[in-house]
């Protein structure tokens, strides 16, 4: 935090222009030797960016952000030229022979975190934005990164920190007239607090869908029509398709967005009994790949209808994972598209979700199939009250409900105060974590390697 730091902050390649970002206490003399002078604090100012000779390397634009005033809330200089990899090269090797040296990646942000100019929630949705896939992933990102996340986690840390007042306040001074919550106040608040931090972790949940996707797995036997299902969904031909049974030998992933939701869409090899060690490799894959899914389309041949092979894959299917069995090649039986819903044919009750009958041939149908997808996820379109959300947030959050239920029931089962003060303090720990009030290095290190270099 004592050194200058520096990097060229756009992306690698040519464009129109070009920023080399500087940070750190020696930023002002670096503005003086390469501008020529120290530029009108946040005023954009034309410039000659100069070498040590006095050679002109480039012009362009220079901004000074004086601290605390600044992205960093250190002393912070941006130089715009022209968007070059020579032309940037040369003023970056101008900034380094003045002492700067290079920022690691995502070092301007955590440097940003270490002076308090955003919370650790607000850092990570810094990168979330730079990321997003889609216009609602771009949404929610800008959402967390102006606080929405923030604010339910500090407004349950403020009730569990009056809560705990009352509490610790009675254990650590039992002979003094500390006043007590009222009979049955304790409970209630902390019902209160456990239902604002269960809101936030289902808005979470929705948050961290935009941001790792939803992952399905295709499966079925040979020649139901998984890679036409595919590329039907795709919208191109990303897998191969023929009449020859054992085509597909290996997983092929694709992303897809269905109204703003990214899916992860796996094809898999056909399932059934085989010698050949290639097709079983394959075969393997397939259960390997389900296992680490979201969702199952089971796909079957509507000619021949759901048969006890068909039946032997969804028996294997792990209950936890919600399923569509999907009737393809309703195009060659001339049934009509739609869904129902489970209580089918022997076999099916089990978990087996929904059934939808379409043709990846013709397409008809298939939207049906989409919308069931997004049900799946619990995915609503500008949904109200969501923001980007990551898995480390979800893990805090469920720890922070643990602690509650805890300290709920030690306190209905009357237990000492220590105990119900004990929890509530993991519970506040818990929600700390998120916001970076209780943080490792060790944390901010694999948080702040995931950006971009010159962010």
């Amino acid at each position: 935090m004592n050194d200058t730091i520096a990097a060229v902050s756009t992306p690698p390649g040519r464009g129109g222009i070009g920023i080399v970002r500087v940070s750190g206490p020696r930023a002002g003399e670096v503005a003086q030797a390469v501008a020529g002078r120290l530029p009108e604090p946040r005023v954009a100012t034309s410039a000659r960016f100069l070498a040590g000779d006095g050679e002109t390397l480039d012009t362009g634009l220079a901004l000074w952000f004086p601290a605390p005033h600044s992205y960093t809330g250190e002393d912070t200089l941006e130089l715009q030229g022209h968007g070059g990899p020579v032309v940037l090269d040369r003023v970056a090797g101008r900034v380094f022979s003045l002492g700067a040296r290079p920022a690691r990646p995502g070092e301007f942000t955590e440097r940003a975190f270490l002076n308090g100019k955003l919370d650790l929630v607000q850092a990570e949705a810094v990168a979330d934005l730079i990321d997003a896939a889609t216009h609602e992933a771009a949404r929610l990102a800008r959402r967390s990164l102006d606080g929405a996340l923030s604010e339910r986690v500090n407004a349950a840390v403020a009730e569990l920190v009056e809560i705990r007042t009352f509490i610790e306040g009675a254990l650590d001074f039992p002979d003094e007239e500390v006043p007590d919550l009222p009979e049955g106040l304790l409970a209630e608040r902390l019902d209160r607090v456990r239902r604002a931090v269960a809101a936030a972790r289902g808005a979470a949940a929705r948050g961290n869908l935009l941001r790792e996707g939803f992952g399905v797995v295709i499966v079925g036997r040979p020649n139901v029509g998984k890679s036409s299902l595919l590329n039907r969904l795709v919208g191109r031909e990303r897998a191969i398709v023929t009449e020859v049974p054992g085509t597909t030998r290996d997983t092929v992933q694709e992303p897809v967005q269905v109204d703003g939701l990214p899916l992860r869409i796996v094809d898999t090899a056909g399932l059934h009994p085989t010698d050949d060690p290639v097709e079983r490799i394959g075969i393997e894959r397939t259960w390997g790949a389900v296992e680490e899914a979201d969702a199952v389309l089971a796909v079957v041949d509507d000619r021949r209808g759901l048969e006890e092979a068909d039946r032997g894959i969804l028996d294997r299917l792990p209950d936890r994972l919600p399923r569509v069995v999907v009737h393809n090649k309703i195009d060659l039986t001339g049934a009509p598209a739609g869904e129902r819903e489970s209580g089918l044919e022997s076999g099916l009750e089990a978990g087996a979700g929904h059934r939808i009958r379409l043709s990846a041939k013709t397409g008809e149908g298939v939207e049906r199939l989409r919308e069931r997808l997004k049900a799946l996820a619990g995915y609503e379109p500008r949904a109200e009250g969501l923001f980007m959300a990551r898995r480390r947030h979800l893990a805090a959050l469920d720890d922070a409900l643990a602690a509650l239920d805890a300290a709920r029931r030690s306190g209905e089962e009357g237990a000492g105060g220590e105990l119900v003060a004990e929890d509530l303090r993991l519970a506040q720990r818990a929600l700390g974590e998120i916001t970076g009030e209780f943080t490792t290095d060790d944390l901010l290190g694999r948080i702040f390697a995931t950006f971009c270099i010159g962010k």
